[in-house]
This record gives structure tokens, sequence and C-alpha cells, in this order.
């Protein structure tokens, strides 16, 4: 069981924003996080390497190397959790980074009490026990949550952690429908009024372009139009 306490995780804050990166900073340190900062690109992936954060608050709008740029990085290299901090708020963009593999974000300006509800609750996923090993096999998809590995036939399917944890949770339960606000609540920890559902139409899109023959017509993660979401055996 990892015991880590909350004094203990680390934090990363990149944001060209002086003013932004030292009240996050402020907040996050007041809930006993170890915190550093970065105030461009190049300066965040080296503090990736040194300062090994448990997690990174990353604008999008940096210079030299944008957010995006370092989210492809951080995802090529391993699971690291990011929350994104954009000061657009349109979907698309939105949509953008949930694809790319963020956890979250947070739209400028933003409530900083806010943000740290979020970073806390991200971390506190990590401090979960390990759920007991299970192997879940559903024909040719087979799930196996003590080595977090999922093969579809003889293809293994990369996910991130928040994907697998989404097809392991809808996979538990065969049939059961489960609305996007559940989704949230159960999966990741939030609700509608932290993060728009549509974090979960993204996940669920990107769970089935990764497992499904045909994504437009799923086999296994299906939709109940006007409810939610459910597992197909």
């Amino acid at each position: 069981m990892n015991t880590r306490r909350a004094r203990d995780h680390r934090v990363l804050v990149v944001d060209d924003e002086p003013v932004v990166r030292e009240v996050v900073t402020a907040y996050l340190r007041r809930d006993g996080l170890v915190v550093d900062e970065a105030a461009d690109g190049p300066t965040a992936l080296r503090l990736v390497e040194t300062f090994r954060p448990d997690l990174v608050v990353l604008d999008v709008m940096l210079p030299g190397v944008d957010g995006f740029t370092i989210l492809q990085q951080l995802r090529r290299a391993g699971e690291m959790p990011v929350i994104l901090l954009t000061a657009r708020a349109e979907e698309p963009d939105r949509v953008l980074g949930l694809e790319m593999g963020a956890d979250d974000y947070v739209v400028k300006p933003f409530s900083p009490r806010e943000l740290a509800a979020r970073v806390r609750t991200v971390l506190r996923r990590s401090e979960r026990p390990a759920p007991v090993p299970e192997r879940l096999e559903f024909g040719e998809l087979v799930i196996d949550t003590a080595t977090r590995e999922v093969h579809v036939g003889d293809r293994q399917v990369s996910l991130t952690a928040r994907e697998f944890d989404l097809l392991v949770f809808l996979a538990r339960t065969p049939r059961r429908v489960y609305s996007r606000a559940q989704l949230l609540e159960h999966v990741w920890d939030s609700s509608p009024e932290w993060q728009d559902p549509s974090t979960v139409t993204v996940h669920v899109r990107r769970v089935r372009t990764k497992i499904e023959e045909d994504p437009e017509r799923p086999r296994w993660i299906t939709t109940v139009w006007g409810v939610g979401y459910r597992f197909e055996p």
C-alpha cells in the first residue's frame, strides 16, 4: 500500500505569469505539498527529471515550448498526472488537452481553492490501496488489473491510467448504466460542480478508439442515449 503522506507529495507549477505561480504555489504549500516552479517549457522538462513531481500543473500558453508539446513528452515518458491551465474556454481546446492525456483542466481566471481541491483529488487517488488483482475476460478483450494490461486478441492496448480505471470500473459491472456525473464521482473522485462532464465523453471516445474494432459501432462500451454508458460483456 502506498503510505506516502500528502506533505511528501511534489507538485510542479508551470506558468509564465509570476503572479499565477505565486498564488498557486502558496495555496498548494498551505496544503502541505512540496512545490517547485517553472516559467517556461525547457525549465519544466528539466525539473521533471530532477524534482520528480507526482503531479504537474501546466499552463498551455507558454513561451518557447507550449503546454501541449510538454504534455506529449510527459505522456511518452509515463503516466504522471497533469492538470492543464488554459485561457481558452472553448470546448475544442479543452477536448484537445483531454484527448492528449491530461487528467483535468482549469480555465483562467480560476479559483486557487478550486485548483488546490482538484490537485488533492488526483493525489488522493494515488494513495489508495491497490485493488485485489483480477483478470476480466470478455471474448477477445482481456483486462489484467494486476499488471494493468489490456489485450484485444493478440494485440496489447496502451491505455493511460485514467482510461484504464474507466474501462475497469465499467467492466466490473456489466450492463449497468452509469451517467457521466456518476462516472466523474467514481472514476475521477469529482463532480459536475468541479469538472465538465465532457471529460467523461472524451475518455470514453479514447478508450473506444483503442479497444473497439469499429469505434463508431462499439462492441463493449455502448451509449445509452440520454442516460450514459454501460459495458456489454
